[in-house]
C-alpha cells in the first residue's frame, strides 16, 4: 500500500496535462513535438489522464482506507496505455474502472455525510462514468463530451459548495441551484443538437450567475494577496462558463461552434478554477507544507487568460491562423503556471531550511 502514495501518481498527473497540450497543439498544426496518439485522443488525456486522475487523486485523499488510491492510479496508467501500448480501448476501459471507483468514493462519503454538495460531487462522479461508457461504447469522443462537462461542472459546484458552506446562502437558493443543475443534467439526456445544448447552456448561464452572486469569491477578490488571486481567479472562471452558456445558447449555426463551447468551458472555466483552487488543493494532495502562491503567478495567470481571449476571439472571427497562435501561446502559459508554482514551493522550502540552519548555527 505505501506504493500508493499521492506523490508516486501526481506525476501521472502531470503526464496527462503535458500530452494533452502536445496532442492539442498538434492538431492546432504544430507537429514538432509530436506524439503519436496525442492528437486523436486530446480530450481523453486531458479530462481523464489529467482533470479525473487529478479529482480521483483529491477525493481518495479524504479516505481512511488507502486502498482508494489505487482509482486515481489507474485513471492516470490509462495514459501510456492509451499512447504507447497503442490500446485506445483498454485505457479508457481503465478511465471506466477509475470512475467507477470514484462513484463508489463518493457514494461512502455522501453515506457519511448527507449534504447537498455530496449529492451534486456524486452525480458529477456519476457523469464522469456514463461519459466514458459512452465513449467505450460508440468510440466517439462527441458521445462522451456532455457527460465529461457534467463531471466537471457538478465536481467544481459541488466543491464551491462545500468551501462556502459556512455562508449564510439561503436555503432558496440552494434549492434553486440544485434545480438549475437537474436541468443540465436533462440536457446532456436530451439530442445535443436539438434541445440539448439549448437547456445545457441555459443551465450553465444560470449556474454562473448564481456562483457570481452568492460564491465567496466576491468576498475573496475584495481582500489582498492570496485571498484576491483566488476570489479574481474565482470570478473570472465563472465568466468563462457564463461565455459557455452564451455560446451553446446562441452559436450553434456558427462553424467553429464545437471548438468555442469546448475550450470556454474546459480551458477558460476549468483551468481558471485550477488556478484558482492550486494554493489550496496541491498541499493537500503533495502532502506539503508550503503554497504555492507568490505574485508572480499573476503573471503566469495573465498570460493564461489573455492569450485564451485571443484564441476564443479568433475562433469566433474564423481566423484559423491566429487561432493557432494563441492556441500554443496558450499551451505555454498552462505549463508556465505549473512551473511557477513549483518553483515557488522549491524557493519556500529552500528559504524555510536555511532560516533553520541559521538558527541551529546562532543557538549553537
Amino acid at each position: 500500500m505505501k506504493l500508493f502514495k499521492p506523490i508516486y501518481i501526481f506525476p501521472l498527473v502531470l503526464l496527462g496535462l503535458l500530452t494533452g497540450i502536445l496532442g492539442g497543439w498538434t492538431r492546432l498544426g504544430y507537429s514538432e513535438w509530436n506524439i503519436s496518439g496525442a492528437a486523436s485522443n486530446h480530450g481523453t488525456l486531458m479530462v481523464g489522464g489529467f482533470l479525473g486522475t487529478l479529482i480521483s487523486l483529491e477525493r481518495a485523499m479524504v479516505m481512511k482506507n488507502k486502498f482508494w488510491l489505487l482509482f486515481p492510479l489507474i485513471s492516470g496508467l490509462s495514459i501510456p496505455v492509451l499512447l504507447w501500448l497503442g490500446w485506445p480501448t483498454v485505457g479508457v476501459a481503465l478511465l471506466f474502472i477509475a470512475s467507477l471507483g470514484l462513484m463508489a468514493i463518493m457514494y461512502l462519503q455522501t453515506i457519511k455525510h448527507p449534504v447537498l454538495y455530496q449529492f451534486i460531487m456524486s452525480v458529477g462522479a456519476a457523469s464522469w462514468l456514463l461519459g466514458n461508457f459512452m465513449l467505450l461504447n460508440t468510440g466517439l469522443v462527441a458521445a462522451a463530451v456532455p457527460w465529461w462537462m457534467g463531471f466537471l461542472l457538478l465536481t467544481i459546484v459541488g466543491e464551491r459548495l462545500e468551501l462556502s458552506k459556512f455562508l449564510p446562502t439561503p436555503k432558496w437558493a440552494k434549492k434553486g441551484l440544485a434545480l438549475i443543475l437537474g436541468f443540465f443534467i436533462l440536457g446532456i439526456w436530451l439530442p445535443f443538437h436539438g434541445s440539448g445544448s439549448f437547456l445545457m447552456g441555459l443551465s450553465v448561464l444560470l449556474v454562473s450567475v448564481w456562483l457570481l452572486y452568492f460564491d465567496m469569491a466576491k468576498i475573496a477578490s475584495k481582500k489582498s494577496g492570496q485571498f484576491k488571486y483566488i476570489g479574481i481567479g474565482l470570478r473570472v472562471g465563472y465568466l468563462w462558463l457564463f461565455l459557455n452558456g452564451v455560446i451553446l445558447v446562441f452559436s450553434i449555426h456558427h462553424p467553429l461552434y464545437y471548438d468555442l463551447f469546448l475550450h470556454t468551458f474546459f480551458l477558460g472555466f476549468t483551468f481558471s478554477m485550477i488556478w484558482a483552487h492550486a494554493p489550496i488543493i496541491l498541499p493537500m494532495v503533495l502532502n506539503i507544507k508550503e503554497k504555492p502562491y507568490h505574485p508572480i503567478l499573476w503573471f503566469g495567470w495573465s498570460i493564461f487568460q489573455l492569450s485564451l481571449v485571443g484564441r476564443i476571439a479568433s475562433s469566433i472571427l474564423k481566423a484559423p491562423d491566429l487561432r493557432s497562435v494563441f492556441g500554443f501561446i496558450n499551451g505555454w502559459s498552462i505549463m508556465t503556471m505549473f512551473a511557477l508554482m513549483a518553483g515557488v514551493v522549491i524557493l519556500k522550502r529552500l528559504y524555510a531550511v536555511n532560516h533553520l540552519l541559521k538558527q541551529q548555527i546562532e543557538s549553537s
